[in-house]
């Protein structure tokens, strides 16, 4: 796999500083464009091939939210924020991850690798990925989940013959997910090649299970479907 090309984005230098000294101890990180600036960093990604920005969500100029519903979807991000309340937000769009400000050098390194391991499934075109569960990596096929439903703190993945649970959010578990997973209600991510039948309000999968569609992503299943 080719390095993940990043941007840093904070109007704080001293962060960015911080942020630029972190990307530079880790191998699989290219940081081709860091500033202050959010319009500058637009101009930049309008021109030039980045896969991952490292967001600050609470900017005087633009915020980090506007910023991404700008950008548009073809970007990941690691939003950077001193409010946990702001970061949660932007778990409505491509983020992998959220780092509390003050970052430590252990909890950005995690982070980093959850982004890489996304690129690395989708470059490859991977039919599978591994959760950790009762102490073992266990191999998840992507073909035989019918759906994900999150349960407070965890996950649960259920197949037709089994179900995972483990600790993990819904959406950085969505981040990992190929095109054909659309989230379908708050609670729920599905399998489209699982689906028997759909109307307005719910999804039934092969088990036979109802899943209600929520109002704010009918608009991503339905274009998914298409």
């Amino acid at each position: 796999m080719e390095k993940i090309k990043c941007i840093i984005l904070d109007d704080e230098p001293l962060a960015i500083s911080l942020l630029e000294k972190y990307v530079q101890k880790i191998n699989y990180l290219d940081l081709v464009f860091s500033s202050e600036n959010p319009i500058s960093v637009l101009e930049y990604i309008k021109n030039n091939e980045v896969d991952l920005i490292f967001l600050d969500i609470q900017m005087p100029q633009l915020s980090g939210i506007d910023f991404m519903k700008i950008s548009g979807e073809k970007l990941k991000y690691i939003l950077t924020t001193a409010y946990s309340e702001y970061a949660l937000q932007g778990y409505e769009h491509n983020v992998v991850d959220y780092l509390l400000k003050p970052i430590s050098f252990e909890r950005f390194q995690k982070s980093t690798l959850k982004a890489q391991e996304y690129f690395q499934i989708n470059e490859s075109g991977s039919t599978y990925f591994f959760i950790k569960s009762g102490g073992q990596q266990i191999k998840i096929n992507f073909s035989e989940i019918l759906c994900i439903e999150s349960i407070k703190d965890y996950v649960c993945i259920k197949t037709e013959s089994e179900e995972y649970v483990y600790l993990e959010t819904l959406k950085s578990l969505e981040t990992l997910l190929p095109k054909n997973f659309p989230r379908v209600h708050k609670s729920f991510i599905i399998n489209l090649d699982k689906i028997l039948k759909f109307n307005s309000k719910t999804v039934t999968i092969i088990s036979e299970k109802e899943i209600p569609i929520g109002e704010t992503y009918k608009s991503q299943m339905f274009s998914a479907l298409k």
